[in-house]
């Protein structure tokens, strides 16, 4: 019980309601208006900017001083000490894993990368130049016809194998999205590679190689995953938990939040700052666009800066600046789009402009140019995106269904027609 509340007094009324002011471990406190609803009233918050919807213990983010936090380990020190299986297990389980449990997880997420030989069929029935996003829509939604043998949602072990298979298929129907894309066979999973390995084969093997994958490259695109596997209750992964309140399967909640982070404003912003630094062209033009960005009644905006939980800089850009400078210096690229980046951020970080209103450089800023190096085209991006994204996913989705929960239904603010009689052909 709580000692402490927020009294609501409602004008023209006698009433005073007393709501529940709760306290996690770290954040602001919340105002449980559950009850409110039996007053007459509901609370009005468009895009949820004031709203927790959940409690959760995987995740915490403090945008104010640029903490992003996965079961209490700072995501920097993740980054830089673990890989992106080994924080999988973390968010799955809630602590690091041991010598011999990292092991045994390893080898589980080994043995379930194959896919069924079906959805080879099922991939050859999207037209050529479909777009991979919709591909993978597709593809992890059918999964579920797949493995019956694990779809109660209140069994702990079907969850987890579920979890299991998500984790390790995503990313071979990520690259069998890319290989039909352009018109490559499909490569099967290599065991003895790493997981990020095994993706960089499958995108870019072919049946006439063997596996040879720079691990520089290798430890880059381990990151992008390890830097994007969860972020709390954004767009997506409350698709996955409204999706899952209904008590649909796991391969179809994921698929939900496929869907969601396709969205320009989500999961497709990396992609929309390689777009920005090609429109500006050159480190010459950039004091008119940083001209045209700050004009209100101009349509150009830079993308790339701010977020809307941080209001400091994004602990991830931190990490993917780094990573981008070693993956350019491996490759020996003397990318022209780096240098519009490096000035964007230099200006960022000292005009008064940007640092009133907080536009810090995001994960968007630097991720877009480290996949464009590697060789992933940008209608891949939202796809890498989600193949890192999917164990957040599934971890939020196991914690709502292994507790207490209630089918997602939220309520509006009415302002339609009142109620009014049929009217017939002749009198319309």
């Amino acid at each position: 019980m709580t000692d402490k509340f927020a009294r609501l007094t409602i004008d023209g009324s006698d009433n005073t309601i007393d709501l529940p002011i709760l306290s996690g471990n770290l954040g602001p406190d919340v105002i449980d208006v559950r009850s409110l609803g039996s007053s007459g009233c509901f609370t009005y918050d468009p895009g949820f900017l004031s709203t927790a919807s959940c409690e959760s213990k995987i995740t915490f983010i403090d945008g104010g001083k640029g903490i992003l936090l996965h079961r209490g380990y700072p995501i920097e020190q993740l980054a830089d000490q673990s890989d992106y299986l080994e924080t999988c297990y973390l968010l799955l389980n809630g602590e690091l894993p041991n010598e011999q449990e990292k092991a045994e997880f390893e080898n589980t997420i080994t043995q379930h990368t194959m896919v069924n030989e079906a959805m080879a069929r099922l991939f050859r029935g999207f037209h050529h130049d479909a777009h991979p996003m919709s591909m993978m829509c597709g593809a992890v939604g059918a999964l579920s016809a797949f493995y019956h043998d694990s779809l109660d949602i209140s069994n702990p072990e079907h969850r987890k194998t579920s979890a299991h298979r998500l984790i390790a298929k995503i990313p071979t129907l990520a690259a069998m999205c890319y290989k039909h894309h352009i018109g490559q066979p499909f490569m099967y999973p290599r065991n003895e590679l790493s997981y990020s390995e095994n993706f960089l084969h499958m995108m870019f093997g072919t049946p006439c190689d063997e596996p040879n994958v720079n691990p520089i490259i290798a430890r880059a695109m381990d990151k992008i995953f390890l830097l994007h596997a969860d972020h709390e209750q954004n767009a997506s992964t409350s698709t996955v938990r409204l999706a899952g309140s209904s008590g649909a399967n796991p391969f179809a909640c994921i698929a939900s939040g496929i869907t969601a982070l396709w969205g320009p404003a989500h999961g497709g912003a990396n992609e929309a700052v390689l777009k920005m630094l090609d429109e500006i062209g050159s480190v010459d033009n950039i004091d008119e666009y940083v001209l045209k960005a700050k004009d209100k009644n101009d349509p150009f905006r830079l993308m790339g800066f701010g977020h809307r939980v941080y209001k400091n800089f994004d602990p991830r850009a931190k990490v993917m600046k780094e990573t981008c400078a070693e993956v350019l210096n491996e490759l020996g690229i003397n990318d022209p789009q780096l240098a519009i980046a490096q000035r964007l951020e230099q200006i960022a970080l000292e005009d008064e402009y940007f640092i009133e209103r907080k536009l810090y450089p995001n994960v968007d800023f630097y991720s877009g140019i480290i996949m464009k190096a590697i060789g992933i085209p940008t209608d891949m991006f939202t796809v890498i995106f989600a193949t890192g994204r999917t164990v957040g996913w599934i971890a939020h989705w196991n914690e709502m269904v292994s507790e207490s929960y209630k089918i997602g239904r939220p309520r509006q603010l009415y302002t339609g027609y009142e109620a009014r009689d049929y009217q017939t052909m002749d009198k319309r």
